[in-house]
C-alpha cells in the first residue's frame, strides 16, 4: 500500500508504538509524514509514545520535528478518529490518567480489539513481560548500553545513505538478527505474551516494546508486534476488509494476515 493509496482508504484501526518522541533516536519527521496519509476510524497509541526518560533527564530531542508529530495526532482526532493511549514503560506516569476520558481519545492500561471477523486481540505494550524475558544482572545492564551504541550507530549509517540517495536500512534490527541472545529473548517474550493472551481467552495479542515487527499465528493465535519507530518504522493496521497489515513508513507492505470472515454468497 502506498502511502498515496492509505490516504484514500479508511483503515478500521491503526497500532504505532515505541515512538519514543524527545529521544534523539525518534525518526519523527517520517511518523509525521506517514501519519498525515493515515484515515483510520481508530489508532491505537501502544506505550512509549513519548520518552519521559529523555525528557526527565533533560536531555530531550524536540523541534519542528516532533511538533508536526503531534500535530498529525491532532488532525486526526479532528477529522474523527478516535485514539486510544496504552502507556508503556517509558511513559509509565500517564499510567495514573487510565480510565480518563477525553473528546475523540482515552487512555487504558490494556483493551481489547475486536477484529471484523470478530477475533478478540489484547493490546497492550508488552512491559508486563519482562520478568519472564529478562535475566537481569551485568550482562543485561551490558545489553542495554551496548544497544543505545548500536542506535547511534544506525542513525550515523542512514544519515550517510539518505546523502547518497538510499532508502532507510535498520542497522540495529540487523544486528540484532545475527544476535542468537537477541533471537532467544524475542521468542521467549512472543512466548510469554501469546500465554497472557489464551490465558484471558482471547484470540491473540498486539503489542510493541521489545522493537521488532512481527505478524503471525502460533497454534492459532495472532501474535501482532506492530514494531517502532526508532528502528523498525513500521504499524500494524487492519483494513476495511478486516485483514491485518504491517506497513513501513513508507507506506509498502512487509506482511499481510487474512481475515477469517467467511465468503460472501450470492442468493439467487
Amino acid at each position: 500500500m502506498s502511502p498515496a493509496r492509505a490516504s484514500e482508504t479508511m483503515l478500521r484501526a491503526v497500532f504505532i508504538s515505541d515512538v519514543h518522541l524527545g529521544s534523539r533516536h525518534c525518526h519523527a519527521n517520517e511518523l509525521a509524514d506517514f501519519l498525515a496519509t493515515l484515515r483510520c476510524r481508530k489508532l491505537y497509541l501502544v506505550g512509549d509514545i513519548v520518552d519521559l526518560w529523555w525528557l526527565a533527564e533533560k536531555r530531550a530531542v524536540w523541534g519542528a520535528a516532533q511538533h508536526r508529530v503531534v500535530e498529525a495526532l491532532h488532525n486526526l482526532a479532528r477529522n474523527g478518529t478516535e485514539l486510544i493511549y496504552v502507556p508503556g514503560n517509558h511513559d509509565r506516569p500517564i499510567r495514573r490518567f487510565c480510565g480518563l476520558m477525553l473528546p475523540r481519545m482515552s487512555v487504558r492500561r490494556r483493551v481489547i480489539h475486536t477484529l471484523l471477523d470478530g477475533r478478540r486481540l489484547l493490546v497492550t505494550h508488552g512491559d508486563d513481560y519482562d520478568a519472564a524475558t529478562q535475566y537481569g544482572g551485568f550482562q543485561e545492564a551490558f545489553g542495554d548500553w551496548l544497544y543505545y551504541v548500536i542506535l547511534h550507530g544506525n542513525r550515523i549509517a542512514n544519515a550517510m545513505r539518505r546523502r547518497l540517495g538510499l532508502r532507510y536500512w535498520s542497522l540495529a534490527d540487523f544486528l540484532k538478527r545475527q544476535s542468537g541472545a537477541a533471537e532467544r529473548y524475542i521468542e521467549r517474550f512472543m512466548h510469554a505474551a501469546l500465554q497472557d493472551a489464551c490465558r484471558r481467552g482471547l484470540d491473540g495479542i498486539v503489542c510493541g516494546h521489545i522493537h521488532r515487527a512481527d505478524l503471525c499465528t502460533v497454534d492459532g493465535l495472532v501474535y501482532a508486534n506492530d514494531g517502532d519507530w526508532v528502528e523498525s518504522l513500521s504499524a500494524l493496521t487492519e483494513d476495511a476488509e478486516g485483514n491485518l497489515c504491517l506497513l513501513r513508513h513508507c507506506g509498502s507492505e512487509q506482511v499481510r494476515l487474512h481475515s477469517r470472515r467467511p465468503p460472501l454468497r450470492l442468493v439467487a
